[in-house]
């Protein structure tokens, strides 16, 4: 079961699509969203979850204080549990401090091709089976998208191997947590 780990909406169960996602474990989660508050680095951000399938990482930010969440997805299948998700979280949101959660059922190169918004958080959690190159020009997209002092956590299998950064993209460290592997990168 996945669920929301900490903040306002903590312990709520999320709905994940029956195929075609990989849900990131509550334990890769913590992990993630720990290191990301103690650089406060979450509350009052714009954060985009790229991939979202149930929306599982944007939703546990916009639980842990951020102010608005775009989560892209194109399945509409998973885009409608998106919905389904990110209307309990809303549901569980302080009266005058809710977030706003936005879910738009398209690629992601077409939502950062058309997009002018800027973010401060980004969550790019891909298939496993997407390429490296793909993954590259997806992250060259990304960059004019993002703010000075943005945080960009990339999910990919151990078994993959470190991607190219483009430039415009800083790596800061990996981590690994059994079968996955998270970098983090900043914004130059």
């Amino acid at each position: 079961m996945t669920r929301i780990v900490a903040g306002f909406a903590g312990s709520l169960a999320l709905q994940v699509p029956r195929t075609g996602t990989r849900p990131t474990s509550d334990r890769v989660r913590e992990a993630i969203f720990s290191a990301l508050e103690s650089r406060d680095a979450i509350r009052h951000s714009r954060v985009l979850d790229l991939f979202a399938g149930s929306g599982a990482l944007g939703l546990e930010a916009a639980s842990r204080g951020a102010a608005a969440v775009t989560l892209v997805e194109r399945s509409s299948a998973a885009a409608q549990i998106c919905r389904r998700n990110a209307a309990a979280v809303l549901k569980a949101a302080p009266a005058t401090a809710g977030p706003t959660i936005d879910v738009a059922v398209t690629t992601v190169q077409s939502y950062l091709t058309a997009s002018g918004a800027e973010f401060d958080l980004v969550f790019v959690d891909p298939p496993y089976e997407l390429s490296d190159s793909e993954l590259e020009h997806t992250l060259k997209t990304l960059v004019p998208r993002l703010s000075p002092e943005a945080i960009v956590c990339v999910e990919r299998s151990t078994r993959t191997g470190e991607p190219d950064w483009p430039a415009g993209l800083t790596l800061d460290r990996r981590k690994d947590y059994g079968e996955t592997a998270v970098w983090w990168l900043s914004a130059d």
